[in-house]
């Protein structure tokens, strides 16, 4: 039996046997039918049976057929047209991350055809170049300077490090299809990991991190940068600092030293001469782009409207040309692959379920420990984010409901509130940077690292989940107590 058709069969062997099981209590079929599909598309995106972007169309086609997904299609008799269906099924390619996603691509064009990228390259290659770990360690340093200025990671790791980081493989000889793992499956996953830990270190990482500040506040609940760095500075820093070693170890490359590559890096920058006037003015376009992005509450402009700005003022310059955006097969790949889940991931909401999913995991701590119940509620709220395609999604969806469950958790020898309220709100909203790391979709950035092709999907899964809970251990074990005592 031909390979891809053993894998499509077993796709499809698993979502009927979900939809099969007998629907829980709280569920009505529909809810559950379109559970039975998610799950399915995730198979799907891990197994491969056909490209990732297909599995993800496939999935959200079939919903529209069904019209379940847009809003209250989980009812029961709820009658939903089918204009409905196919507006809410196209209605991720409006979710703005999608489009700075597709722009940073652009931007990354950019750098590659002014020398820019190249250039700033072998700059890093002549200053770190030794070894793989120095340039992971590279990697962070910029990651962390940036972090605190720029809400947007998709923004900061999409927009400003891709760009940059993508060429460096490419100076050793690495690439997607030709020995991916000498150096650049190593430096995609460090810099994946040094932004997914930097969303959760700086209360100014991540934008999801400022809606949940939204979402905390509305509970009557205050807290100030300062305290979100400083209960969370310990994990986070040793996180950082541990990141490019614990992948060296994980999935090491196959280049660990190149003693000679500083030396060949400075060679070449005397070969690219002066620089040239065409990456002055990609220079200048990146330096626009991170002065919006940093600024972007003073100049009232979200950080895709400063991206399709960039972009349009880089294809004016003449930087890169119009079929360079039409013929990016990867950036339209990644447009439409996420724009898909984003989709599907909100369906879940539409539905009922991730509702009941949180009420349920609720009524099923009861009678626990309260710190036991705590430690539960943070890792469900943590590991329920396989079921979003974006962070911002997940603090919409269930940050208010896992919030309330926790609040109302009473210590039986006082018959009171069992935690402070703003212990309960940081302890959940500090996890919000690093479960992205968990999927492909996990957060704005993963689809850019996983789009340039270096890791395969199977392993990027793999990855996901193994320092998905290498995080989850460090949080609990480390970030938890020092934040229930310094809160």
């Amino acid at each position: 039996m031909n390979f891809k058709l053993s894998k499509a069969l077993i796709t499809i062997a698993i979502g009927l046997a979900v939809w099969l099981f007998p629907v829980p209590e709280g569920l009505t079929p529909g809810a559950w039918t379109y559970f039975a599909l998610f799950v399915a598309v995730v198979v799907g995106l891990i197994l491969e049976p056909v490209p990732s972007a297909f599995v993800g169309l496939i999935g959200m086609v079939t919903a529209v057929v069904l019209k379940l997904g847009p809003a209250n299609s989980g009812k029961v008799d709820a009658v939903i047209k089918h204009g409905a269906a196919i507006n809410w099924g196209l209605s991720g390619f409006s979710n703005s991350t999608i489009w700075l996603i597709f722009s940073a691509f652009m931007m990354a064009a950019g750098y590659e055809k002014s020398g820019l990228g190249r250039r700033i390259s072998l700059l890093l290659v002549r200053a770190l170049g030794k070894t793989s770990l120095g340039l992971g360690y590279a990697i962070i340093l910029s990651e962390t300077i940036l972090a605190p200025f720029i809400p947007s990671n998709s923004a900061r790791s999409g927009g400003v490090l891709f760009p940059i980081i993508k060429n460096i493989p490419i100076i050793y000889d690495s690439h997607p299809d030709k020995d991916p793992r000498k150096l650049g499956g190593y430096i995609v996953w460090v810099s994946l990991l040094s932004t997914c830990i930097t969303s959760s270190l700086f209360y100014t990482g991540l934008a999801p991190n400022l809606l949940a500040g939204s979402v905390i506040s509305a509970q009557g609940i205050s807290f100030t940068w300062f305290q979100w760095f400083k209960a969370i500075a310990p994990v986070g820093i040793l996180l950082l600092l541990t990141a490019p070693v614990l992948t060296y170890i994980i999935y090491p490359p196959t280049m660990k030293r190149a003693d000679d590559a500083p030396a060949w890096a400075a060679q070449e920058l005397t070969k690219l001469g002066p620089v040239t006037m065409k990456e002055k003015l990609m220079g200048l376009s990146a330096l626009i782009a991170l002065v919006l992005w940093i600024g972007q509450d003073s100049f009232n402009i979200n950080a895709t409207t400063s991206a399709l700005i960039v972009l349009s003022l880089i294809t004016l310059l003449g930087i890169i040309e119009w079929k360079d955006i039409t013929g990016n097969k990867a950036a339209w790949n990644v447009l439409l692959w996420f724009g898909t889940l984003v989709t599907l991931a909100g369906g879940l909401r539409n539905v009922g379920f991730l509702a009941w999913f949180a009420e349920r995991s609720g009524a099923l701590l009861q009678g626990y420990e309260p710190m036991t119940i705590l430690i539960a509620l943070i890792t469900i709220f943590y590991l329920s984010h396989y079921f979003f395609a974006s962070v911002t999604a997940h603090v919409t969806a269930v940050l208010a409901l896992f919030l309330t469950t926790a609040l109302a958790v009473v210590d039986p020898a006082t018959g009171q509130a069992a935690f402070e309220p703003v212990k309960v709100a940081l302890l959940l909203a500090f996890t919000l940077g690093f479960m992205g790391i968990l999927t492909p979709y996990g957060t704005g950035p993963t689809p850019i690292w996983y789009g340039l092709g270096y890791i395969p999907t199977p392993t990027f899964w793999a990855l996901g989940a193994i320092f998905g809970l290498i995080f989850l251990a460090a949080y609990l074990l480390i970030g938890v107590p020092w934040a229930m005592w310094v809160l």
